[in-house]
């Protein structure tokens, strides 16, 4: 018989009202936590969040709180679903709470200013807890309306990882373990700067030879730096790597992709961020990224051409060419 947790998700976003539900389906004690008043309320009164996933009826048991402190001092399990870059925020005023906690993460990005990853950031913050990251191919709405979706779930503890995975088992949610933490954050945060590429590809009309040379290239680049912070190459092959990359880079969903689309179709970030109602993560993992590569020396073509654009009033044509004309070599 499976073991019932008490699970408290942060972040009651779309991506974390789903994968709550998927907890909820598989029997679990599951508390959303969250900012918006109405939100919370609607998941509490209606089991629905229309805000973000519009008239799906959500599982009857699945609650919802405001007061952070107070479901992370009740649950065991805690789900990561915010943004990276808000995380520090986030947890720092609880992170003693913490302590020999389950964190299971889902956000994907690198931190801004200091270059971590998600699981350096916990680590900082909480050295004791048991670490987990859930990644791959999940479109949040598809989630939420149980359709058959297939992620990977990493930890340094394989046992941590088969724990999590048996947890979440249900018909129309499938998960595979990896020990590959590294390899599953870097695939995660970068593929989001690829699909930013991917979409601009689209917005200028280049046609589909050059998504998909896009695409395998962009899988390349982020193979190069994971491999310099001895990450598993295997893990690029699989569900959290070119899985969650072709879904994000082709899926009319991605909002990353959208960004790149507007960017392509000439927009600037600031009415980006007005058409989208904010800005997606791989904007700020441009940035991070960018640096990371400077300050480690790796060469991610792909990834400085779109800082460039976003930060450095590049035009997409002209980053185009430089792509274009960079020095001929053998492609391994």
């Amino acid at each position: 018989m499976k073991q019932v947790q008490k699970i408290a998700v942060i972040g009651s976003g779309a991506w974390g009202t789903g994968l709550a539900n998927v907890f909820a389906d598989a029997g679990h004690d599951v508390t959303v936590w969250g900012r918006d008043k109405d939100v919370i309320n609607a998941i509490n009164s209606k089991h629905e969040n229309s805000k973000y996933l519009g008239s799906i009826v959500l599982n009857s048991s699945l609650k919802a709180a405001l007061d952070l402190k107070n479901i992370i001092q009740q649950s065991e399990w805690i789900v990561c679903a915010i943004p990276t870059q808000q995380i520090r925020s986030v947890f720092q005023p609880v992170s003693a709470l913490l302590e020999e906690k389950h964190i299971i993460n889902t956000s994907k990005g690198i931190e801004v200013g200091t270059l971590k990853r998600v699981s350096e950031i916990f680590q900082e913050m909480a050295p004791n807890a048991h670490y987990s990251i859930l990644s791959g191919p999940s479109f949040a709405i598809e989630v939420a309306k149980r359709l058959p979706t297939a992620v990977t779930l990493a930890s340094s503890n394989m046992e941590e990882a088969t724990k999590v995975q048996q947890a979440l088992a249900v018909p129309y949610f499938r998960t595979y373990t990896s020990r590959d933490v590294v390899g599953v954050e870097f695939a995660g945060a970068l593929k989001n700067v690829i699909a930013i590429a991917s979409g601009m590809v689209t917005g200028l009309n280049l046609g589909f030879n050059a998504q998909a040379a896009l695409i395998n290239r962009g899988i390349a680049e982020i193979m190069r730096i994971a491999k310099a912070f001895h990450a598993d190459p295997f893990t690029f092959l699989g569900l959290a790597g070119t899985g969650d990359l072709i879904l994000t880079c082709t899926g009319p969903l991605s909002r990353n992709r959208k960004v790149g689309v507007l960017l392509g179709e000439g927009k600037n970030l600031n009415q980006i961020q007005k058409e989208l109602g904010g800005v997606a993560e791989g904007v700020y993992t441009a940035k991070s990224a960018f640096e990371l590569s400077h300050k480690s020396g790796i060469e991610l073509p792909i990834t400085e051409q779109i800082f460039q654009i976003l930060y450095q009033k590049c035009t997409p044509r002209e980053a185009l060419q430089s792509l274009m004309k960079r020095e001929l070599k053998e492609e391994w």
